[in-house]
């Protein structure tokens, strides 16, 4: 699964993780849908448009309800590249930022092309729904940052004032990477983020949001899993921003009843760090996920990203069953986000079953080329 030799995985913990993988993906889109027809908004304003209590179900966004902004586009890139770097791997190629790269520059062309190109064998199946060619209010930042071939890394990153929360809004995924190292999945939450947000604290928050992902696929409590990304983070050059965010995140759980204000205190300036620690501490003090995720959405920050944060830990945490239904039943792409996630949850529990020397399916070198 990774450098090192992946755990064995017996069928209940398949299940466990599959149904985490399901929980991460959907509950990231979730809440991204529940904060797309809010976003940007102030507290004021969405209580003018929807009650004293703010947002508190589904509503039109981009013309229908439950629509998914380019924050769950970019998510669903980010799975289909991790799968990609695994297949690759047969080939004695192994840099995953690469393959990353290449799958959010297949993003980048949903976002220019009118639709799905036939033409281009070595696109895989995500790349053809079509459903996914929609422009979704992406950032400049974004388009930007993967506007043509060169990859921003760490040292030399695309945008390198950025400090917006889009790159860790992608990064979950990479906390799925369950039989990984913690600090690899620190490493290459950040190296990633590079390629679009260029400030050091916009890659360190993505790599700590990835981590507490990390820890709650593992079956960890919450609490356990930001103590591990508040130690990973200790060490590295810049880490203070993050560290301070994600304390205050935890000290403000003890302060009273949570409510739009608590939340916009910690959102501030809408920056990577800032919005990792809201999510956290929507998560953590959420009496069950529709509580979680509404708190997340009414503020007067930026109510997409922040919901999205919160549904991929509250889904990483809890698993798809405890996702409110009537939301997923309306949820724009959910046939693609399940099926993606089990592909996913599929390579990574029995990856050497699907390609390798011994001999590969050709259906799945299909849908997840080696090119």
């Amino acid at each position: 699964m990774s450098g090192t030799a992946g755990a064995v995985w017996g069928r209940a913990e398949q299940q466990d993780f599959r149904s985490r993988v399901r929980g991460t993906l959907l509950g990231a889109a979730v809440g991204d849908a529940l904060g797309a027809p809010v976003d940007g908004l102030s507290l004021d304003a969405i209580q003018e448009a929807h009650g004293p209590d703010g947002l508190a179900d589904l509503a039109p966004a981009h013309g229908r309800r439950g629509a998914v902004t380019h924050l769950t586009q970019l998510t669903l890139f980010s799975v289909d590249g991790l799968i990609r770097a695994q297949v690759r791997r047969d080939t004695g190629a192994w840099h995953p930022p690469t393959d990353l790269h290449r799958a959010y520059r297949r993003w980048a062309a949903t976002q220019r092309d009118w639709g799905p190109d036939l033409r281009r064998k070595d696109d895989g199946w995500l790349a053809h729904e079509e459903w996914l060619y929609v422009r979704r209010d992406a950032t400049r930042a974004l388009l930007l940052g993967l506007g043509d071939e060169t990859m921003g890394t760490p040292e030399a990153p695309k945008n390198p004032g950025e400090r917006g929360p889009e790159a860790a809004a992608r990064s979950a995924p990479f906390g799925l990477l369950v039989g990984w190292e913690p600090q690899l999945v620190t490493q290459l939450a950040v190296e990633c983020a590079a390629q679009t947000h260029g400030h050091p604290t916009a890659g360190l928050a993505a790599g700590a949001y990835a981590v507490v992902v990390y820890g709650l696929a593992r079956g960890e409590s919450l609490d356990a899993a930001v103590q591990r990304a508040l130690a990973l983070l200790a060490p590295r050059p810049g880490h203070e921003p993050v560290v301070d965010a994600l304390q205050h995140a935890l000290g403000a759980v003890r302060q009273g009843l949570p409510g739009p204000a608590r939340v916009t205190g910690l959102i501030g300036a809408g920056t990577a760090e800032c919005l990792v620690a809201a999510a956290v501490y929507c998560a953590l003090v959420g009496e069950d996920i529709r509580h979680g995720l509404r708190l997340a959405v009414n503020h007067d920050g930026p109510s997409a990203a922040t919901g999205a944060l919160t549904g991929g830990l509250l889904g990483a945490l809890h698993g798809e069953t405890a996702l409110p239904p009537a939301w997923l039943a309306e949820l724009e792409g959910r046939p693609t986000i399940l099926e993606l996630a089990d592909d996913f949850a599929m390579e990574m529990t029995q990856g050497p079953a699907l390609h390798g020397p011994a001999g590969s399916s050709p259906g799945w070198l299909v849908r997840y080329p080696r090119a």
